[in-house]
């Protein structure tokens, strides 16, 4: 029996998220968050793509490719449950895995098919860093993918997590009108770690080529500063 597979990215994903903190914790919590699929020469052929564009949602296989360590831990610390109580690596979607694969639902928008870079996906919802690998795709089917009823342990979501925003008219200006609703939507959706509520930590997130300094109190975000990410 065959004891190891080798992988090759297909393609990676173009996205305004340089790093890893701010990206949502989940896959289509903010539809306006926006990406494109860019692939790799071998895997430009448009008969590749040929009824694709009939789906609505697709599924992401990819890789955590800044998380790859050389052992793997059967317990980890996920930050919602405080990052001191350890469960089961299994019963989590930590990025710390035997193998670091990681799997997301996402829209497909629209597929240009005939570009300077061969085929692109346009999507929106992913929970992925710019340049991550993507190893496949696959049509989301909504009869055998989707389960109402399921129970979904802690990973449900937390109740009274979002904040309120507060932003000066003078800062809110400072951001694309594009990207301002995303924005928000990011720190609405609190990018902390649910362990961290120090008032006066001042938190920096990285987006869209700007830098967002805020920090919570009471519930409520507080923009600082914005300036240009260089």
């Amino acid at each position: 029996m065959q004891t190891t597979y080798m992988m090759k990215p297909i393609a990676h994903i173009r996205c305004d998220f340089p790093d890893k903190f701010g990206i949502p914790r989940q896959s289509g919590l903010i539809d306006s968050l926006k990406a494109e699929i860019i692939f790799e020469p071998d895997y430009r052929n448009p008969d590749a793509f040929r009824g694709l564009a009939d789906y609505s949602h697709v599924w992401l296989i990819w890789g955590f490719s800044e998380s790859i360590r050389h052992q793997w831990s059967p317990t980890v610390r996920p930050p919602r449950l405080g990052g001191n109580t350890r469960i089961g690596v299994f019963a989590t979607r930590s990025p710390f895995r035997p193998n670091p694969i990681g799997l997301s639902s996402v829209l497909l928008e629209r597929i240009e098919l005939h570009t300077n870079q061969g085929p692109i996906l346009h999507i929106s919802g992913a929970d992925l860093m710019d340049g991550t690998p993507i190893f496949d795709i696959k049509p989301y089917l909504p009869y055998v993918d989707s389960h109402p009823e399921a129970s979904e342990g802690f990973g449900g979501p937390l109740k009274n997590s979002t904040l309120s925003i507060e932003c000066p008219p003078e800062l809110l200006k400072q951001i694309p009108e594009a990207k301002r609703e995303t924005l928000i939507d990011l720190l609405t959706q609190d990018p902390r770690p649910s362990y961290q509520n120090d008032p006066e930590r001042i938190y920096g997130l990285r987006f869209a080529q700007m830098e967002i300094k805020f920090r919570v109190e009471n519930k409520t975000a507080y923009v600082i500063s914005i300036c240009q990410d260089i």
